[in-house]
């Protein structure tokens, strides 16, 4: 099963290049992040067409997130990350396909820091740790796939010194996702391409910097031991990011036995 996922920065804007890698690289299952859509303007009917069955949590201009599964239609489990009631942005939805519980997560940005937006961010990690703590509970195979917003080391960005002021390597951004690790979540990328090799999953529209090859890794698939005992291989789509009107991140994937 490959299980990838996708920041798509705005579903629509991207429609063709979303089409374009659901029948080139077919995976099994897609996490989008970034949607940008809600309602009728989630474009339902093309994914459906292309063969894919689909669990959406939009909303109007900003975020939204989904689960694609190839041939069925995803299970839903939960829609919206639990933890505050009154939390209204689409970052969260979770499904379940051919027995593997997968989450699709679009992690608070969290800049300006400090700040609200910053504080959102970590409050939103703590949440999510809760949550990921009663999945492994469940002792079954689950992926957390998404845009985490975190640069978990220094190997993970072009340039320390560039980003050392962003809410993406913060050491509270750093430590929150280290102790997601720490629960007992594998990080796919990692395990299959350890450190010091860099393999980055965006690079900004700004500055030349995919030309440069001046990105960051940001986008991430943490495993259970279920499904960790299960992986075969994990890697990034680079050439995705270098089509026209491409989003600015790479779809990143994992297969699983």
């Amino acid at each position: 099963m490959r299980i990838a996922t996708y920041n798509v920065n705005g579903i629509n804007a991207r429609l063709p290049r979303l089409l374009e890698y659901l029948d080139e690289a077919r995976p099994d299952v897609v996490c989008l992040q970034e949607l940008k859509g809600e309602g009728d303007r989630i474009p339902a009917r093309d994914i459906e067409a292309a063969g894919y069955g689909a669990i959406w949590h939009g909303q109007k201009g900003f975020n939204g997130v989904a689960v694609l599964a190839r041939g069925r239609q995803p299970v839903e489990r939960t829609v919206g990350l639990p933890g505050d009631p009154e939390d209204v942005q689409s970052r969260y939805v979770e499904a379940e396909v051919d027995g593997v519980v997968i989450a699709s997560i679009y992690l608070p940005n969290g800049n300006p820091q400090p700040g609200p937006k910053f504080d959102y961010k970590l409050a939103w990690m703590t949440r999510l740790a809760a949550h990921a703590r009663s999945l492994l509970a469940e002792e079954v195979p689950v992926v957390l796939a998404g845009d985490y917003n975190v640069i978990p080391a220094d190997i993970d960005t072009f340039s320390v010194r560039a980003m050392q002021d962003d809410a993406l390597m913060q050491p509270e951004s750093r430590a929150a996702f280290r102790n997601l690790l720490f629960q007992g979540w594998t990080d796919a990328i990692r395990a299959r391409h350890p450190e010091p090799e860099k393999l980055y999953t965006f690079w900004d529209y700004q500055a030349g910097a995919w030309q440069r090859d001046a990105g960051f890794r940001i986008d991430h698939l943490l495993l259970s031991p279920q499904a960790a005992d299960r992986l075969v291989d994990a890697n990034v789509d680079k050439s995705v990011r270098g089509r026209e009107k491409a989003s600015d991140h790479a779809p990143t994937w994992v297969d699983l036995r």
